[in-house]
Formats: structure tokens, sequence, C-alpha cells
């Protein structure tokens, strides 16, 4: 028998979207997760009242895990001015009643860290997306190689081999704060085409040296902030890493690579859910646009290497989440723009496969049996 947070133990079998999932000593209340999601409403890489109300409000709408957006590790890791950050000690203490918020209202919170790499200082999405110059708030970007993103952006500088200590500290700082602040899961960014996916795709990284060529050494500067963030972060506690299962571009990375890369972390045996995304890392991509298009990455990613997987993208109904899970395709089901256009899409999804869940006490009014 399953108790429900905020009401009365459950009389009838779970659907498995609504069953919980032990991920270490950590216990989500079910399977569905909020995507993390760029808000672009941050000053100085502080979180504030519209954080507090996005995350919140999913929280109680019923999801069982609610990440943060992409924060960064460091000042020039944003993906514009107005992201979030974690870089210093007052962050953390703007992100603490955010996570204890999620915490209270049965959620679990989770902390996504990233670092934009040769995708940062660019406008917000309503003001175009168009990367700044120094001069318009902008900054100089960093990749494995100076090559821009877009033909238009400025060349990123290429990192030097002395730099990478520093950014793999911020990563670490950054963990150490999240916990300090009170989330429960840390989830490392390495998709998208930022910083982390930058070094991992061939597209992006033409370097020679032992952070270029082979797959190896690719992965190395991944590898190098899994140890440090697991160094602060505690065994007790899970640790996700979000990947961009294939660039989309003939030569770029693909789902085989992406294999070879789980199989290795999974032998590290220090990350507990690979989340399955993909694209980002090249403005030639051509994707597939469809409702659950991703879901199959998830699926042969745990099929093929054994590790718990997130599956996203455009998953709709609760009938599809459901069937992703009963049919072994992933372990969580991760919704972004469905979550954003409904809060309360868990409470939905539950009444829709006829499972009784339970609603804050506050919206008891507002249930319909």
């Amino acid at each position: 028998m399953t108790a429900l947070a905020h009401g009365t133990p459950a009389t009838q079998a779970a659907p498995l979207l609504f069953t919980a999932i032990r991920l270490r000593s950590v216990t989500a209340r079910n399977r569905i997760m909020l995507s993390p999601l760029c808000e672009y409403s941050a000053q100085e890489g502080m979180p504030n009242a519209w954080h507090m109300v996005h995350l919140g409000a999913r929280a109680v709408g019923g999801a069982g895990i609610v990440f943060t957006e992409a924060t960064a590790v460091e000042p020039r890791g944003r993906i514009s001015p107005a992201c979030t950050g974690l870089w210093n000690d007052a962050q953390r203490d703007a992100w603490a009643p955010i996570a204890e918020f999620l915490s209270a209202q049965g959620a679990v919170p989770g902390m996504q860290l990233a670092h934009a790499g040769r995708k940062a200082s660019c406008a917000v999405p309503w003001k175009g997306r168009k990367q700044l110059k120094p001069g318009e708030g902008g900054w100089e970007t960093i990749a494995p190689s100076p090559l821009p993103f877009d033909p238009e952006d400025a060349a990123p500088r290429e990192m030097g081999a002395g730099e990478f200590a520093a950014v793999v500290a911020a990563f670490a700082s950054a963990a150490k704060r999240a916990l300090q602040a009170g989330f429960r899961i840390v989830e490392l960014h390495a998709a998208h085409g930022y910083l982390l996916h930058e070094f991992l795709s061939p597209l992006s990284n033409r370097r020679q040296d032992r952070y270029g060529g082979s797959l190896e050494n690719r992965a190395r500067l991944l590898m190098e902030v899994l140890d440090a963030v697991r160094s602060v972060w505690p065994e007790s506690l899970p640790l996700f890493v979000r990947i961009s299962a294939t660039d989309w571009v003939p030569g770029g990375w693909d789902l085989e690579q992406s294999l070879a890369l789980v199989r290795l972390l999974r032998r590290r045996g220090d990350v507990d859910l690979i989340d399955c995304s993909s694209g980002g890392a090249d403005p030639r991509q051509k994707i597939p646009f469809a409702p659950g298009y991703q879901v199959p990455f998830a699926e042969a990613i745990r099929r093929e290497t054994g590790m718990a997987t997130g599956a996203v993208g455009l998953i709709r109904d609760a009938g599809t989440a459901e069937a992703i899970l009963t049919q072994g395709q992933a372990d969580v089901v991760i919704l972004g723009r469905m979550l954003m256009a409904d809060p309360h899409w868990p409470l939905r999804a539950a009444k829709e496969l006829g499972y009784d869940v339970a609603w804050p006490n506050q919206y008891l009014r507002a249930r319909m049996d």
C-alpha cells in the first residue's frame, strides 16, 4: 500500500507512472519529472519569485521530481545574462527556500548544473537569442576548439591546458552549494551543445591533446567533472547526466557513441540515471519532431547498457507515458512543454488512468471525482 502525500493511502493498484521510484536513499512519489526549463528571469544569477512560483506550481501539481533550469557554475557559463547561477553563497541562499518548498509539497528537488560554453552570452529567446557582444552585456565564450556555433557568432576562445581545473572546480563548488541549499538530486548537463557536450561531439571538438580525438579523450572533461562532483555529493544521493543521444548531423555525436559513453558511466557506478535528450550541437541539425521522438534513445540505452533512463520529447498524454514505462522504454518520463502548459498534468494523468492520487488540501474543492 503506497502512502500518498497530503492524503490517504491508495486503495487500488497504481499504474507504473504513479509507482514510487527509489534512487539510492531518495524516493520519488511517482515517475513524472519536470524537465529543466530555462526561464531567463534571473538577475546576476539569482533565482527569485518567478522561480519559486514556476517550480513550486509543478510540485503542487503532483510531479515526483522537479528540476531547476540549467544553472550556471560560473558567470561565463550562463546561456544569457538572465540565467540562474550557483557560483556564490548568495545564490545558494536564494535557492534554499525554493528547494524547501518543493520538498514540503512532496516533490524531490533536483538541481541541473551547466556551463554553456560557446553557446553562452546570448540574448533571451524573446529578444532573438542573438549572441551578445561584450559592449552589449555579453562576454567572451570558451569551447574545446575555436569554432563558433553559428557562423555569425564570434569564435569562442579555445580552452587552454591550465583552464580545465578551474571549470571542474566550479562544478564541484556548485554541487556543494546545491547540497547545502537542500537539493536531493544533481544533474550534469552534457547535452544541447553546451560545454560538456561540445567536448563530446566531433563537430565541436577538434583538439589534438588529451581532451580530443578518441571518445575516451572527448569524454575526459565529463569524467573529471563527475569525479569532482561525486567528491562533494554524498554517495547516498543520486546523480543524473543529461546527454544528447545524437547530434542529428552526419559525422557528429550519435547513438553508438552515446552507448559507449553510458557503458563507461555504468562501470564507474556513480551515475544513477541518463536523461536522454538530443540535438543542440550544430544548427544544421534535422530533427524529426513528433510525439515521443526521443523515446527510442532512452529505450536503446536502457536495453543495451542496463542503465536507468529518463525519456523526454513531446510526451503529451497519460496513456503514452504509462506505455513508455510498462514497455520498459524508460524508468522515468520527463515532461517540459506539457508541464509548462498544465502544472497539474500529473493530477489529470492520474484521473485519465483511473487512479486516485492525493490533491493538496488547499485544492480539494477543485477535485472532481
